[in-house]
Order: structure tokens, then C-alpha cells, then sequence
């Protein structure tokens, strides 16, 4: 069973940054891809950005494009991603998560099949 865990998580001011982390056991990612997804109360899990591991090609939600960027590390298996710029609505548990899907980036919540934990971001007004 793969296994996800999210940190980074925590309290900002509008405008500031925030960089969370996806950490994973050796070979978790592979050549698959990591996204990352968010989930405010009384709203469906959102798609934020993806990545193939064994590559560069990432996609954005347009939401947060321009002011995320998403990367990992292949020697600590983690995932990142760096939020500039926040805004109260970007308020939310954020999920990294992984998918097995091969070519297109996968965008959508099934496409997935393990997550983490999730880490609570919260931006003030």
C-alpha cells in the first residue's frame, strides 16, 4: 500500500507564502504522477497541480496558476508545492495524492488512487 504524507500546513496572511511537502517511501512515484488537490468545508475536492514524476510536465488549476508552482526532489521522494501570493479562498485541506494514469496529466479526483492525510492551510484576510 503506497503511502502519502502531507506537512507544511499552517497560518498566513494574505499575500504570503506557504511550501507544503508530499513525502513518500523509495520507488512511490515511479514514472506515474503527484497532484496536489484541496477541500474546503461544503465544497467538492479540487484539482490544484500535477506532475509527472519522471519528467517536468506539470498543469495548473487556473485558480492558481502563477502563483504555485509544483516540484519534487528525487533523491527524498517528495513532492512540493510552493504557494505564493495566497488568498482567503485558497483556505482548505490540501491532499497530495497518486496516479497510476500513463500520458495525459490526470485532473480529476478519480484518476487517483492513494492520498494522504491531508494539511490544513489557512490564509487570513
Amino acid at each position: 500500500q503506497v503511502q502519502l504524507v502531507e506537512s507544511g500546513g499552517g497560518l498566513v496572511q494574505a499575500g504570503g507564502s506557504l511550501r507544503l511537502s508530499c513525502a513518500a517511501s523509495e520507488r512511490t512515484f515511479g514514472s506515474y504522477y503527484m497532484g496536489w488537490f484541496r477541500q474546503a468545508p461544503g465544497k467538492e475536492r479540487e484539482f490544484v497541480a500535477a506532475m509527472r514524476w519522471n519528467g517536468d510536465t506539470t498543469t495548473y488549476a487556473d485558480s492558481v496558476k502563477g502563483r504555485f508552482t509544483i516540484s519534487r526532489n528525487y533523491a527524498w521522494n517528495t513532492v512540493y508545492l510552493q504557494m505564493n501570493s495566497l488568498r482567503p479562498e485558497d483556505t482548505a485541506v490540501y491532499f497530495c495524492a497518486r496516479s497510476m494514469q500513463w500520458g495525459t496529466i490526470p485532473t480529476q479526483n478519480h484518476e487517483y488512487d492513494y492520498w494522504g492525510q491531508g494539511t490544513q492551510v489557512t490564509v487570513s484576510s
